[in-house]
């Protein structure tokens, strides 16, 4: 059965294929009683407009694409990101907008964006693609970046990661750990955190800042660096190095939450007792954060905030110009079960 085209609306309705058009494109441009009367044959007679020729016509796919850095495997096994994808879903709602998710194609960040059939691009964490930046310039489509490093004339939207890092390393300090590791998110760097940017470097920073409070740094004897995935799995295996070492740690500093979570399961497994003979902090207060036995004491930022402001920064741009903004929201420290004093002052 061939397939019912706008040429056989027309002849129907007795209109021509442009009022049909506007029909569904633009329906304002015709009469309420002629546009409803064109819908109507439209659904007997079981048409649908193809995507591709009505985005073809009028510029528009109605779709927005949230750059990923990582596989898409990877990256959803963190609760971070449904809490984030979320936010971006209201406003896609309220906005009559669908969003693709868009991750490298066939390892290719290139590849990917001139691949996107999308109207403008949130990007997710891309500080170490300064290349794909480029990119999106020449593709010409509008985009606002989240958790990077802030771009002149493109808005940017952040959370106080610099601050929020140094509450929960300054909030073990303070009740008296100096046997500390950080487990940061593998960076591609081998440990060099001097070289970190985006958010692992504003991390980073609030770590340090609250040590140097302390009179402390990292130095490989009492404060360790160790990096990991970011995954649950990362966090084991995180933990399981630094119990082979010959003094443990009393306190681990994790830069995300699954990443916390791991190191407490992998803890209990070995029957190291959190937080009596391990303190853990994370960072994100994703919702397991509050679940998991003991409570995870951790650093929460607005997730789903952040991805509703960044999509209604991104429809802004694309129904109109807006001038770049590069907004940083507030995190706060949580404090619950997983954190208590050392057992014995060190030495």
């Amino acid at each position: 059965m061939a397939r019912v085209n706008i040429k056989d609306i027309a002849q129907k309705a007795g209109v021509s294929k442009t009022a049909v058009s506007f029909a569904f494109n633009n329906p304002s441009r015709l009469s309420e009683s002629t546009a409803q009367q064109i819908l109507t044959i439209a659904e007997e007679m079981g048409y649908s407009p193809d995507p591709v020729a009505r985005s073809m016509s009028t510029g528009h796919t109605g779709t927005i694409g949230l750059l990923l850095p990582q596989p898409l495997p990877e990256i959803v096994r963190n609760p971070f990101f449904p809490e984030f994808v979320e936010g971006i879903g209201e406003v896609c709602t309220h906005s009559g907008l669908s969003l693709m998710l868009v991750s490298p194609l066939k390892g290719s960040m290139r590849r990917a964006i001139v691949n996107a059939a999308v109207d403008g691009f949130l990007t997710l964490g891309l500080e170490e693609y300064k290349a794909t930046m480029v990119v999106l310039r020449q593709r010409g489509v509008p985009f606002v970046t989240v958790d990077s490093d802030p771009i002149e004339g493109v808005p940017a939207i952040n959370v106080d990661d610099a601050g929020g890092a140094c509450q929960a390393m300054h909030h073990v300090l303070a009740i008296g750990h100096r046997q500390i590791a950080i487990l940061a998110i593998r960076s591609g760097k081998q440990g060099h955190y001097q070289e970190y940017v985006g958010t692992l470097g504003a991390r980073m920073h609030g770590y340090l800042q609250a040590l140097q409070q302390f009179g402390l740094s990292i130095n490989g004897r009492s404060v360790r660096l160790l990096e990991c995935t970011s995954t649950e799995n990362g966090g084991m295996e995180g933990f399981q190095a630094l119990w082979k070492l010959r003094r443990h740690p009393t306190a681990i500093v994790a830069m995300s939450d699954i990443i916390a979570i791991g190191v407490i399961k992998a803890a209990t497994a070995a029957g190291v007792q959190v937080p009596q003979d391990l303190s853990v902090v994370g960072f994100d207060d994703i919702t397991l954060a509050s679940l998991i036995h003991p409570a995870l004491t951790t650093v929460a930022q607005p997730s789903r905030e952040k991805g509703q402001i960044a999509a209604s920064q991104l429809v802004k741009l694309i129904e109109s110009s807006l001038e770049p903004v590069h907004q940083v929201l507030p995190t706060r420290l949580i404090e619950r079960a997983s954190v208590c004093p050392p057992k014995k002052e060190e030495n």
